[in-house]
């Protein structure tokens, strides 16, 4: 009699929940399992921007809790935008952007087109490039503190035999009119086989009947290369300035491990300052701020050279 009861029972659910299955749509059971990833992105990204925002129009000090806290209005903006140090940063960050795109993009170039062209050890040179973007930033910091070393720093041995100079008579590290192009070299060395990766996938994406219709019509290998391969591998050249671009804008680690910022301020980036500001000095609100400020301005250079790509990729 059991059973039968258990029977009954089953069979009177089986068909609620087969109409209840049979009611939701596609669409509904793809939000139900995407629904708690994007509730976790909300929670993680955009709750946190408009609690800075927040904060950005007030006094807010972290290390003072139970102090009262003022509505300060656009005041802190107006600091941050008129404080003379905060544009010394921005200039050091320029430098620091300028030149590392620069470099990384002409050496990542040369050697994808080097690697593109079959020879033997091919895979194995290829390998070798790529290792310094596997390391973490706090490694490589560390790795090039001793090579900058004046004393038993290989680097400076190296410069010192080919200019023929006194290795311990300077210091890339030390020195304020070194130190900016330290942090450059290192940076160029860990991500310039990213950017040649990136140029790697544009070279071979160029169909090679295009190359063969050229050669019919006479045309010389660096007639090709400018009208053929810069052309076709523009597009991903500008990505792979969009990506650097966007990570060194942000750079801190390895600055941190290798100067901390130094000597003085001549590489504190604005990374490095901001957190300064938030977490030596304590000012909240005004951080906040230099915050919103930095991504705005991250965000709006980003968004218009998106568009700029999009306009040679449909060329």
């Amino acid at each position: 009699m059991l059973d039968s009861s258990v029977d009954q029972a089953v069979g009177d659910t089986a068909p609620v929940v087969s109409k209840r299955s049979q009611g939701l749509s596609d669409r509904t059971i793809a939000w139900l399992f995407v629904a708690p990833s994007i509730f976790l992105l909300l929670a993680v990204n955009i709750f946190p921007l408009i609690w800075t925002v927040r904060l950005s129009f007030t006094n807010f000090r972290v290390n003072r809790p139970n102090a009262e806290v003022q509505f300060v209005g656009l005041k802190n903006y107006i600091s941050v935008l008129t404080d003379g140090d905060i544009w010394l940063t921005m200039q050091a960050t320029a430098h620091f952007l300028i030149w590392t795109i620069v470099l990384q993009v002409l050496i990542g170039f040369a050697l994808a087109y080097l690697i593109n062209k079959k020879f033997r050890g091919n895979d194995m040179w290829t390998t070798i490039i790529v290792l310094p973007m596997m390391l973490s930033p706090a490694v490589v910091g560390n790795f090039w503190t001793f090579l900058y070393q004046p004393q038993i720093g290989l680097f400076n041995y190296a410069v010192g035999y080919l200019a023929g100079a006194d290795p311990s008579s300077f210091s890339m590290i030390g020195d304020v009119a070194l130190a900016p192009w330290a942090i450059v070299i290192v940076d160029t060395w860990m991500w310039t086989p990213f950017v040649m990766l990136i140029c790697l996938a544009g070279l071979r994406s160029i169909p090679s009947s295009i190359y063969e219709a050229a050669e019919c019509d006479r045309a010389s290998k660096w007639r090709q290369f400018w009208t053929i391969t810069i052309p076709m591998v523009l597009p991903f050249l500008m990505l792979a300035i969009l990506f650097r671009g966007i990570e060194n804008f942000k750079m801190f680690d390895l600055v941190v491990q290798l100067t901390g910022g130094g000597p003085g301020s001549i590489t504190e980036l604005t990374s490095i300052n901001l957190k300064r500001e938030a977490f030596e000095k304590w000012r909240t609100g005004y951080a906040s701020a230099y915050a919103v400020i930095l991504f705005v301005t991250v965000f709006g250079l980003a968004s218009i050279y998106v568009k700029a790509l999009n306009k040679v990729k449909q060329r």
